[in-house]
């Protein structure tokens, strides 16, 4: 995704992200818990409030050692996180890292196109919901994956086939995520086709997702919002954890990143 979307030319907080990751690849000093509040203080700065502070603490646990390595060394795990964050998703999900019964339909959502693998539909219900299946938003949107009632009632189909069509249903709620945001990535992929816009059909539809295509269009890309720029690089911070790069600390629950209070920093 370029920074350089709209006419501000604002940095955009998953440009902050990936500089500051990069610096942290290439030295042992992102260890260091002041290196790493630095890192933190500048995703904030760049991503206002668009950045929440369940990606931030992944980026804590995967560099801080909040996890089995599996044998590799900080510097490995951080290179492959910086691979993984400018990557496309599309990799192999762990399935250790999300609920037992979510497995199925987000492996499923994401093989529904090629634009959106299973790696971001996972993070992106962390994002909406924290995997919170009976959540209501302000605006009506119900479950796992947050959607508006218009939205889920074009995307939504009986995939848990119990006879009903309910965005409280977990399966019906990720499929219709899935389908909703492949049709977004087709938008996206049109647009940068005919010179509309800029940067990879995964943001535009991630920024879509959030802000609406019709906002990416009139952006041209990604907008240089901090809303906008923020989701996409939250979206981003994950995963890293979701194709299993790091592994939750021992009595963490699958899909949910564990905050101080859960005794794991």
């Amino acid at each position: 995704m370029s920074a350089e979307n709209g006419d501000g030319g604002e940095q955009g907080a998953s440009n902050a992200v990936r500089n500051t990751m990069a610096a942290g690849a290439g030295c042992g000093c992102l260890l260091s818990p002041v290196v790493l509040l630095g890192t933190i203080v500048v995703v904030i700065v760049f991503g206002g409030l668009g950045v929440l502070l369940a990606p931030l603490i992944a980026l804590i646990l995967l560099f801080g050692g909040g996890g089995d390595s599996g044998g590799s060394s900080p510097e490995d795990q951080a290179s492959q996180a910086v691979e993984i964050f400018n990557g496309d998703g599309k990799g192999t999900l762990d399935e250790d890292t999300v609920p037992d019964d979510l497995v199925d339909p987000i492996e499923k959502a994401g093989a529904l196109c090629e634009a959106v693998g299973p790696i971001v539909i996972a993070a992106q219900v962390e994002r909406e919901s924290s995997f919170n299946a009976s959540l209501v938003g302000p605006d009506g949107e119900k479950g796992l994956s947050q959607l508006p009632p218009d939205v889920f009632e074009k995307y939504g189909k009986d995939d848990d086939d119990n006879d009903k069509v309910s965005a409280l249903d977990a399966a019906d709620s990720v499929m219709a995520q899935g389908r909703y945001m492949c049709d977004l990535a087709d938008q996206a992929q049109r647009a940068i086709d005919d010179g509309r816009a800029r940067g990879t059909a995964l943001d535009l539809a991630l920024a879509a997702y959030d802000v609406g295509m019709d906002s990416v269009l009139a952006a041209k890309g990604v907008p240089s919002t901090a809303e906008a720029q923020g989701y996409v690089a939250s979206i981003r911070a994950q995963f890293a954890k979701y194709a299993g790069v790091a592994a939750p600390p021992d009595g963490a629950t699958p899909g949910v990143t564990p905050t101080p209070t859960d005794g794991s920093l």
